[in-house]
């Protein structure tokens, strides 16, 4: 929504402010992967504050889209829609969305629109140089919710999903679900291509600026023997190798039909570059 933000009802927890809230402070209520609790129970079919987070996740979504497209165009004098400048600006609304989606514990709302945004991302993502670490933190809050609603129960706690109290009848179609693994297939390739480039984005610039400083000032004091690799090099490749690893496994065990070895990610690939 361009610079308008969503009335927020009694109970709800759409923020006034266009961006999720925080979630619940305690750590028995948020999942491993940051993403706040979901509420007691599914929003109502039909209901106004079903309507209200779909519309909400609806014009929040054709804004990213605006601002990407932006990024390609001069701007305008008085335009409210500013293009993305980082790829870590998309993931951060992307983000946003994703917390608002877990937290409406409502399978209708979030299977459709995790599955758009997660296919949004894989063309987003193409358009600037990689922000390793805003990218890897998306992609892990989106394997947990797809293997969490595979599963019916989230992966971390155990704790049966709002909506999922009969069963699985209330999660992913086969439709859904063959859209899944095409997403996931997609998106390893594409992270290895990406990563391939070595071109890195200034947010994961400054961080392997302080991990060198660090290696080089205990190097200096004797207290670290040189290491023949790149530690931070290596940390991509093994986090490019966990890309969506949780879906995969449910994937899997739904579908009888697991991602062939030629379909799997050869993290050699991008170590050979």
């Amino acid at each position: 929504m361009d610079g308008q933000s969503v009335p927020q009802e009694p109970g709800g927890f759409i923020p006034q402010t266009g961006l999720p809230s925080p979630a619940p402070s305690s750590a028995s209520t948020r999942s491993i992967a940051g993403l706040p609790h979901p509420r007691g129970h599914s929003l109502l079919p039909g209901s106004n504050k079903e309507d209200m987070v779909r519309r909400y996740v609806e014009e929040r979504l054709l804004n990213i889209s605006r601002r990407y497209v932006k990024k390609f165009g001069n701007p305008n004098p008085g335009d409210t829609v500013v293009g993305f400048k980082s790829f870590s600006e998309v993931a951060k609304e992307l983000d946003g969305l994703v917390n608002v989606l877990w937290k409406s514990g409502t399978p209708s709302l979030q299977i459709p629109f995790l599955l758009r945004l997660a296919s949004d991302f894989t063309q987003y993502v193409r358009s600037f140089p990689p922000s390793t670490r805003s990218t890897f933190e998306l992609l892990r809050k989106l394997d947990h919710c797809f293997a969490s609603l595979l599963r019916g129960q989230d992966i971390d706690t155990n704790e049966t999903l709002p909506g999922f109290e009969n069963g699985l009848r209330a999660g992913m179609s086969t439709t859904d679900m063959v859209r899944c693994r095409s997403l996931v297939e997609q998106s390893r390739m594409l992270m290895v291509e990406i990563l391939s480039t070595g071109d890195l984005d200034d947010e994961d610039d400054d961080e392997d600026d302080d991990m060198d400083g660090e290696e080089s000032a205990a190097e200096a004091s004797g207290n670290q023997t040189p290491t023949p690799w790149d530690i931070n090099e290596e940390r991509l490749h093994l986090d490019a190798a966990r890309i969506y690893e949780n879906t995969i496994v449910q994937l899997g065990e739904r579908l009888g039909d697991p991602l062939g070895n030629e379909n799997k990610l050869d993290t050699s690939t991008v170590c050979s570059t």
